[in-house]
């Protein structure tokens, strides 16, 4: 096989890396009142992760670099880079390992079903790989890396909801879906939720709903509160999960979160990031973020567990898992 063809094995994000990619929030025009305060949670973020990996963050014209070189100091390398906005998760390339090394899986982008199609989305994960110095393979059809959970071990977490998504790829089958994740992630089993969190306007993100945190342990949120919106989602997924042959750890949601509006929105202890050293978790609200950072700390012995406000991030839909992209070693 040649380089950029070799199969490709999805690493456990808890595999060593040899970098973890974000990015600055640039756009003044997209994050509004809420940019000084979604720069202040990035900067915490990347200094909290910095002690243990090593952060390369993209940033999108001069007053962004010298924003983010005045905030981040030493913590991160700057890259100047042209995207569209910082959930790189998702428009940002997934790494692999191949017999060759690392390899950059690039698929096609349609702002999330069509609802947030911003110039450079489509490119920015070329960008990406051509600095991380990876091949890069590529893949006609739609796909978000967010909406997938890897085990390290062949297994893929994911939902209905999102994949046969008529918004992603028209016609697309259950059967179809598995086949084509199969050949592009060198996967053996993928493993299908039907429904994310209410108003997650990816259609269901599996990283804000369930996250694997060992080859056959997977954690999802438990209710809080009486008006938890997602309660009884998260009693289905648990069983659901359960019955895949999967040990389940329950941590405490952030319970019911509204925007200035009054409209539920999706926040999630979901969405955390591992690190070398550090894990870090969004929260939402001191008490029920503590607990959720108990819940998780047991399970990742030898790092950090830490809980960071995410609040300003979560206006523009997403948090500290949808901002990141690890690469790993190798």
């Amino acid at each position: 096989m040649s380089k950029t063809t070799q199969p490709a094995c999805i690493p456990a994000e808890w595999s060593p890396h040899a970098a973890i990619w974000t990015a600055w929030p640039s756009h003044e025009d997209l994050w509004l009142d809420d940019l000084p305060g979604a720069r202040a949670e990035v900067a915490a973020m990347v200094h909290a992760l910095a002690s243990g990996d090593r952060i390369k963050i993209l940033a999108c014209g001069d007053e962004a670099i010298a924003s983010a070189a005045m905030e981040l100091g030493d913590s991160a390398e700057i890259i100047p880079a042209d995207f569209g906005d910082i959930w790189l998760r998702d428009t940002g390339p997934i790494f692999a390992r191949t017999d060759n090394g690392t390899v950059a899986l690039r698929f096609r982008t349609n702002g999330w079903g069509g609802k947030y199609d911003l110039p450079n989305d489509d490119t920015v994960g070329d960008a990406v790989a051509a600095t991380a110095g990876t091949s890069v393979q590529r893949f006609d059809f739609v796909l978000e890396g967010g909406a997938l959970e890897h085990n390290g071990a062949g297994t893929v977490l994911t939902t209905r909801q999102c994949v046969l998504n008529p918004n992603r790829n028209p016609g697309w089958t259950q059967a179809r879906a598995e086949q084509q994740l199969k050949d592009a992630l060198h996967a053996e089993r993928i493993l299908w939720l039907d429904d994310g969190l209410l108003n997650d306007h990816t259609d269901g993100h599996i990283d804000n709903l369930a996250r694997f945190v060992a080859a056959d342990a997977v954690v999802c949120p438990t209710a809080s509160g009486a008006d938890d919106p997602n309660a009884e989602l998260y009693a289905v997924v648990a069983d659901a999960l359960r019955n895949m042959g999967l040990t389940v750890h329950g941590v405490p949601s952030p319970g019911r979160v509204c925007n200035a509006d009054g409209e539920v929105v999706p926040a999630s202890h979901m969405n955390f990031i591992i690190g070398n050293q550090t894990v870090l978790v969004p929260t939402y609200d001191d008490v029920l973020g503590e607990a959720a950072v108990a819940a998780l700390e047991p399970l990742f012995p030898g790092r950090a567990v830490v809980g960071l406000p995410s609040t300003h991030l979560l206006t523009g839909g997403g948090s500290f898992h949808c901002i990141t992209q690890q690469q790993p070693l190798g």
